[in-house]
């Protein structure tokens, strides 16, 4: 079975002859001009991202034949390049800057003239994000026998890609299976062209020249508080502008309430029930026009960096889908079932390209789902069970339903919570915000979701997301948020009767 509980109320549905199919006919292998016979591939897979990487590598771990495709050069996709990983570090960085400024005097350290130096800060971001995408490439890849390609895939056929390396020259490859893990991309807000400098992305965010002095970010969601509270510990004047009456979607309401107070108490103002109606750089400022989202007086805001952070959609553009039938949604989402097979028989999809949270951690249950299903018929994925995470300070992380869902479905329900105000290490480390908070069916005890605000939240998280998987009692098959430490557990149960996919 691949979940007890379904992604999505009618996302999902089968398609007809999902059988995998391939072409008898072998075909050519073209690179800078010249043809040669090509030897087919058990599995190909379009995408070097968490999902696609895992994939691949699974997929070898099996013994399959595997090739992947990326056209970024570097694998490790979005995650690795320019979004998890790397904002990561320079959270992880900039908390340890923000607190040797405001936060050792109590704790009996005497600091002497502190300096932000940026560019060593972004230095080591970036050496963090080389170590482990060029580990995938040099090791994990090699020790697996996957063949990586560094270049564009496109479908001549479902099982003929074609691939214009980045290098120059192309080549086409034979697949007996096809898995499309090509990943999103981030949605742009009408009327406000991202130039990366002044009008950002995540990506941007990641790399700007100096502290901007005010940043106003667009959306109130994981990346934009994220980013927001890199640049804010570093100096900046954010602010948030949210349409909705809350930050945080998919939050629990009391978490999401009390994360926007604590947020407040470290210099974030919000400006919620807001739409951005317009805006226009000027030289070094940008300047938006907003609105209240019912309606109202529309005033304008300035800023030296507008962050745009309203969220991510699939990305697919150049793959060739309508050329042999890939059926997609009106969102751009590939459409699969429920053992992710498309519409065309051979090829499968995972990841932020098709439905569901676009967290990596859920693509690499799904890649690694995948490669399963093709060696032996069924694999696993609890989407039940995929806990969320942010990493700011201090952090939040969830897994399951929320009470908002609980009772919109008229669930009968007990809460349960602890704050860490009440817990020895927490007062030890002087960091005591927030609380633990369960949700359980009242007459079975059931847990239904797992809430968390406070320090260490998102390895915490991993108890909670085990607690809601535990009628298989299997941790190697629990999905751990990524990227946190608990994965080391994840992978070392994984490894007492499998391999471990990262080592």
């Amino acid at each position: 079975m691949l979940s007890r509980t379904p992604l999505s109320a009618g996302l999902l549905r089968p398609l007809t002859n999902p059988a995998s199919s391939y072409a008898a006919a072998r075909g050519l292998l073209r690179v800078r001009g010249l043809a040669t016979e090509a030897k087919p591939y058990d599995v190909v897979v379009i995408g070097g991202g968490p999902g696609g990487y895992v994939a691949a590598i699974k997929a070898a771990q099996l013994g399959f034949k595997t090739a992947c495709i990326d056209k970024r050069g570097p694998p490790g996709g979005t995650c690795l390049n320019v979004g998890c990983i790397p904002s990561k570090a320079m959270l992880n960085n900039s908390h340890i800057y923000h607190q040797t400024l405001h936060d050792t005097k109590d704790r009996g350290i005497d600091v002497g003239d502190v300096k932000l130096n940026l560019p060593q800060m972004l230095a080591a971001k970036e050496n963090s994000v080389n170590t482990l995408t060029s580990g995938i490439e040099t090791y994990l890849f090699k020790k697996y026998g996957v063949d990586y390609l560094k270049g564009a895939a496109a479908f001549e056929s479902a099982n003929k890609i074609n691939v214009a390396l980045n290098d120059g020259g192309e080549t086409q490859l034979d697949a007996k299976n096809v898995i499309i893990a090509t990943g999103s991309e981030v949605t742009p807000f009408p009327g406000l062209e991202i130039d990366e400098e002044r009008i950002v992305s995540s990506t941007g965010a990641l790399s700007l020249k100096e502290v901007p002095k005010k940043m106003i970010v667009i959306g109130g969601g994981v990346i934009g508080l994220e980013l927001g509270s890199v640049w804010a510990r570093l100096g900046a004047e954010v602010t948030v502008v949210e349409f909705q009456n809350a930050i945080g979607a998919g939050m629990d309401a009391e978490v999401a309430k009390t994360f926007q107070r604590i947020l407040g108490k470290q210099g974030f103002k919000f400006k919620l029930s807001t739409k951005v109606v317009g805006g226009q750089r000027e030289g070094d400022i940008v300047k938006l026009k907003v609105d209240s989202a019912k309606g109202g007086k529309e005033e304008e805001l300035e800023a030296d960096v507008v962050l745009v952070a309203i969220g991510r959609r699939p990305y697919t553009q150049g793959l060739g889908l309508e050329k042999i039938g890939v059926e997609v949604d009106n969102k751009g989402r590939i459409v699969i079932d429920d053992q992710f097979n498309t519409s065309v028989p051979g090829v499968k999809c995972i990841g932020d390209a098709t439905f569901g949270p676009m967290l990596a951690h859920k693509a690499e249950e799904e890649g690694i789902a995948a490669a399963e299903i093709l060696k032996t018929g069924h694999g696993h994925v609890d989407y039940g069970a995929i806990p969320s995470v942010v990493y700011t300070h201090p952090e939040v992380a969830w897994v399951g339903k929320n009470e908002q869902e609980l009772k919109a479905d008229g669930v009968n329900f007990s809460v349960g919570k602890y704050p860490f105000a009440a817990n020895s290490r927490a007062k030890t480390n002087q960091d005591q915000e927030g609380f633990v908070k369960f949700l359980t069916e009242k007459d079975t005890n059931t847990i239904l979701g797992v809430h968390i605000i406070g320090p260490g939240a998102g390895e915490l998280i991993a108890e909670g997301t085990l607690a809601l998987s535990c009628l298989r009692n299997d941790l190697a098959r629990v999905c751990h948020a990524h990227p946190t430490l608990s994965e080391a557990t994840k992978e070392a149960a994984l490894s007492t009767y499998d391999k471990p996919i990262n080592f």
